[in-house]
C-alpha cells in the first residue's frame, strides 16, 4: 500500500521531479556548511558542564532536516522574487535559530517523557539529570532568542516567537484527551501542528518575508511548511509501531507507553471500539500497551495514517508549485516524497 498509493497520489509531482530530479540534501548542503559550528558559537558559555550538555545534541550527526527546508525555501522565494538564488545572511540565521529551537524542545520533551534514548544515544536527562537538562533546554532557547533579536526585524521576531508559544500549547494539548471521537482527531492534528509543524511553517514564512515582499508568497511558504510538518509527524507516528528501536533511534511503541493516542491508534479505534476505554485511561492498566499495539497492527491504521500523510504532502506540493520554477522548488517537491518514504 505504502509504495503503490504514494506513486499514484504524488504522480503530479513525480512527473516534474523525475524530469529534473533535485536531491534536497545535495542542494542545501552548501548553505548548511558549518551549521553546527555556527550554532556552537551562539552557545558560548563559561560553565564547562553546560557547554558539554549543549554540544551533546549538536554533534553534526543529525540530518538537519528543518534547516535544510528553510534554506531551500529561502532560495526558492528569492528566485521567485528576483531570480537571486543566494541565501541572505539573515535567512541562514533563521535556519540556525530553527534548529536551536527544535533541539531545545527535544531536551525538554525528553524530560517530560522521562525518555532514556534519543537518536540512538542516551538522553541529556539520563546523563546529567532532569534539573540540569531543563536548564540546558532553557539556555539553548535563550541563545536562539538572542540570535533572533540580532536579525533586527520585528516581523521576523513575531513570526518565530509564535513557534515557542505553539510548542508550549502543543505540550499542554498532549497532556489532555477528548472523549468524543471526532474531537479527539481534531485535537490530535492541532497538537501535531503546534508541536511539530508550526516550527517548519513559521521558519519558512520568516525566510520568505526576508526574501520577497509579496504576502501571497509568505502564505505559500507557510502552507508548504505546515503541510510537510504534519505529514512528517504522521509518518513518525507510523514508524513508532513499524520500525525497530535501533533503526528509529528511540524505543518503539514509546507513544503508547507515554499514554499517547497517535493517528494510527485513533484510526484503529474505529475498528476496535474497545480501545476507547484504554485511550481515556491513557493505557495505564497492566497489559494495555500490548493489547493496544496488537489492535493497531491488526487494523488498517497504518494505511489510513499513511494515506492522510500523502494528502498533506499533496497539498504541500500544490502550494509550492505556485512559485516560479527553480531547482530549489523542485527539491522541495522531491522532499514531500522523501518524507513519505522515510523509514527512520
Amino acid at each position: 500500500f505504502h509504495h503503490t498509493s504514494t506513486s499514484h497520489l504524488c504522480s503530479c509531482s513525480k512527473i516534474v521531479s523525475d524530469e529534473k530530479y533535485q536531491d534536497p540534501f545535495q542542494l542545501g548542503r552548501k548553505d548548511l556548511k558549518n551549521l553546527y559550528e555556527d550554532i556552537k558559537k551562539e552557545l558560548l558559555v563559561s560553565t564547562a558542564e553546560l557547554k558539554e550538555m549543549c554540544d551533546y545534541y549538536f554533534d553534526g550527526k543529525g540530518k538537519a532536516f528543518r534547516p535544510m527546508i528553510v534554506v531551500l525555501m529561502a532560495r526558492a522565494c528569492n528566485s521567485h522574487h528576483n531570480n537571486s538564488r543566494e541565501v541572505q545572511a539573515s535567512q541562514r540565521s533563521v535556519a540556525i535559530i530553527a534548529e536551536m529551537i527544535h533541539t531545545a524542545s527535544l531536551v525538554h520533551d525528553d524530560v517530560i517523557d522521562d525518555a532514556n534514548s534519543r537518536r540512538g544515544k542516551m538522553t541529556v536527562n539520563q546523563i546529567w539529570g532532569e534539573r540540569k537538562a531543563v536548564l540546558a533546554g532553557d539556555f539553548i532557547l535563550s541563545a536562539a532568542s538572542v540570535a533572533l533579536a540580532r536579525i533586527g526585524n520585528t516581523t521576523i521576531i513575531s513570526v518565530l516567537t509564535q513557534v515557542i508559544e505553539d510548542l508550549v500549547r502543543g505540550e499542554f494539548l498532549q497532556l489532555g484527551s477528548k472523549e468524543n471521537e471526532n474531537e479527539r482527531f481534531a485535537h490530535y492534528l492541532e497538537k501535531t501542528f503546534k508541536k511539530t509543524a508550526s516550527l517548519i511553517a513559521n521558519s519558512c514564512k520568516a525566510v520568505s518575508i526576508l526574501g520577497c515582499p509579496d504576502p501571497k508568497v509568505h502564505e505559500i511558504a507557510y502552507q508548504y511548511g505546515k503541510n510537510v510538518g504534519i505529514a512528517f509527524q504522521l509518518i513518525d507516528d507510523v514508524l513508532d509501531f513499524t520500525s525497530c528501536a535501533n533503526h528509529l533511534g528511540k524505543p518503539t511503541a514509546a507513544d503508547l507507553k507515554l499514554g499517547l493516542a497517535t493517528g494510527r491508534v485513533l484510526f484503529a479505534c474505529r475498528q476496535f471500539p474497545e480501545m476507547n476505554a484504554m485511550i481515556m485511561r491513557r493505557f495505564s492498566k497492566p497489559g494495555d500497551v500490548e493489547r493496544a499495539r496488537k489492535y493497531v497492527l491488526q487494523s488498517d491504521g497504518v494505511q489510513q495514517t499513511t494515506y492522510l500523510a500523502q494528502r498533506y504532502c499533496h497539498e504541500a506540493t500544490r502550494e509550492i508549485s505556485k512559485l516560479r520554477p527553480s531547482p530549489e522548488r523542485e527539491a522541495l517537491i522531491q522532499l514531500t516524497e522523501m518524507v513519505l518514504m522515510r523509514d527512520k
